[in-house]
């Protein structure tokens, strides 16, 4: 038992490590433009890939997890993959690259190709190590509490440990300007601590795969509805594989009703004892169907995402142009970090309590409209203030010296900060309200990280979005707002178009929330008798038809 304990510590180790990773990536958008020399749109384009990659993987790790590997396994290999790619990421700086070489400097012309393909290999490395982590670590973690009698000591260190080692990389990490030393001390600490955790995997409890995975039952309810298009409904709800489980009756909801056929026994056709491509359950046919009814709420929040893609690229080349002191004092970058970080955990937990005091079907979409709310003031804060470092910088003379910093605060940028984290904390925490009252146990995870997805979906399309705006910004000869430097570009006018596409989006989710039927989650599409021959639920046979969490 003592073992299991201590074990909680070397897992917790794969935290401390994730903090100081996050503290230098965070001004990676600096490193590419400074030292590798890319254009603003370049570096940003980079960056909101890797951001996207690794909301989107989690998806895929969780269906390994629940299909053939298990918690453990898989976060053993995606620690792995996170040690070998921050290192990747250190080793690819100029000092250490050319470590043979003359060329030693932090300049564009000592980056090669080499350096810049070790970088994205160590980028694409590290996306799947965090992409792991989200599924993997803190479960595996709850997991491991859960299992024990109460809070042990162990249990303290470890998470007073994140706490040190958060605030100590707070103050340090961002002092340290040597890239090679600010990539190269998270480095170690990486391998460090997946080292520790390596070291206790004997004494480790793994929790074997189910082998079942409801993002598998999904498609095989579309593949079997798609066989069977031409059958003609059932008279009897008897006629449905698996609408009887004990003493509980599931019942076809009137919504999407072509997912229907794939739960028809047909004439001679027995029921399968395993998984079957060809016929499936009326509680799995319903699973699909709450996931399928999900998808216009879902495309709402790839918005969100372009909004927060900002916040991790061009705010931060902001930022690094400002004045940071404070007296004789100068600080970092991370503080801005730290603001968005500590207002979405903050904020975050007086939302989830606030949506559990009360329970009503709405409370979390008004708690994913306040998210939208909070992008469309990020936006306008953010345009205002870059309105206003352009001005500055003009009446200055720094137009075309992009590496010198104006006389203006950083601290201008601390509001829109704050409010990027008040988006996530708002849509975060909503929305996993809302799936675990409106969905099922079995798929709520995966939609959660479907959501996680979406939001990366975003971070894509902002390049996207960056592209369709520069070329409509230079038409009729027109300057595109986007140029090679900051200094040059128009990023305020970019910013007002997030705002409009921000408002508008809202009203598109106001709109298709306005149109949602909500239900509890034990109400939808199952009917369980009682003595009398009635329904515990309050509805019978006239009632078959009777719609759940759905568009109608």
């Amino acid at each position: 038992m003592a073992d299991e304990k201590k074990s909680f510590v070397r897992i917790s180790a794969l935290l401390w490590a994730d903090v100081l990773v996050a503290y230098a990536l965070f001004v990676m958008q600096n490193y590419l433009t400074d030292v590798w020399g890319l254009s603003l749109i370049h570096a940003a384009l980079i960056l909101n890939i890797w951001n996207g990659v690794y909301r989107i993987l989690p998806l895929f790790f969780l269906y390994l997890v629940d299909k053939y590997l298990g918690y453990l396994n898989l976060l053993v290999f995606t620690s792995l993959a996170y040690a070998a790619g921050i290192t990747m990421v250190a080793v690819s700086t100029p000092p250490l690259a050319n470590a043979s070489g003359t060329c030693k400097r932090y300049e564009p012309e000592c980056v090669g190709r080499t350096q810049k393909g070790i970088l994205i290999a160590g980028l694409a490395l590290i996306a799947v190590g965090v992409a792991g982590n989200l599924v993997s670590l803190l479960p595996y973690l709850n997991l491991k509490k859960s299992s024990g009698q109460g809070v042990n000591i162990y249990q303290i260190i470890g998470l007073f440990g994140v706490v040190v080692v958060s605030i100590a990389g707070a103050i340090a990490l961002p002092y340290i300007r040597p890239p090679t030393l600010k990539f190269g001390i998270p480095a170690i600490c990486t391998v460090v601590g997946t080292f520790l955790f390596l070291t206790g995997f004997s004494k480790y409890t793994n929790d074997p795969p189910s082998h079942d995975s409801p993002l598998f039952n999904v498609f095989r309810v579309f593949v079997a509805a798609s066989l069977k298009i031409f059958r003609s409904y059932p008279v009897s709800n008897k006629d449905y594989h698996g609408h009887v489980i004990g003493k509980t009756e599931f019942t076809t909801t009137r919504c999407l009703g072509g997912l229907h056929k794939a739960a028809i026994i047909l004439p001679g056709e027995d029921p399968p004892t395993g998984k079957s491509w060809t016929l499936c359950t009326v509680e799995q046919v319903e699973e699909a169907k709450i996931a399928v009814r999900m998808v216009p709420m879902w495309m709402t929040f790839i918005v969100c995402g372009v909004v927060a893609a900002i916040g991790d690229t061009y705010f931060v080349e902001q930022a690094s142009k400002l004045n940071r002191n404070i007296g004789r004092l100068k600080l970092p970058i991370q503080v801005l970090l730290l603001a968005r970080r500590s207002t979405k955990d903050w904020l975050g937990g007086k939302v989830t309590k606030l949506l559990e005091e009360f329970r009503t079907d709405l409370a979390p979409s008004f708690g994913i409209a306040a998210g939208m709310l909070c992008s469309i003031l990020c936006c306008i804060s953010a345009a205002l203030v870059e309105r206003k470092r352009l001005n500055v910088m003009r009446s200055d003379g720094l137009l075309d010296q992009p590496d010198e910093q104006i006389k203006m605060s950083i601290y201008w940028l601390v509001f829109q900060f704050v409010l990027l984290g008040g988006l996530e904390a708002f849509l975060e925490n909503s929305v996993s309200v809302y799936y675990r009252d409106q969905s099922p146990g079995s798929v709520a995870n995966y939609l959660v990280n479907f959501i996680r997805g979406v939001t990366g979906l975003g971070y894509m399309c902002s390049a996207l979005s960056v592209y369709v705006v520069g070329k409509i910004s230079e038409k009729g000869g027109r300057k595109n707002w986007f140029q090679h430097t900051l200094n040059r570009s128009r990023l305020d006018r970019y910013y007002w178009v997030l705002a409009g596409l921000s408002l508008v989006n809202m009203v598109v989710f106001v709109f298709v929330a306005s149109f949602y039927r909500y239900k509890k989650p034990e109400e939808c599409g199952r009917r369980t008798p009682d003595a009398g021959g009635g329904y515990t639920d309050g509805y019978n046979e006239g009632d078959q038809n009777r719609s759940c969490c759905c568009f109608c």
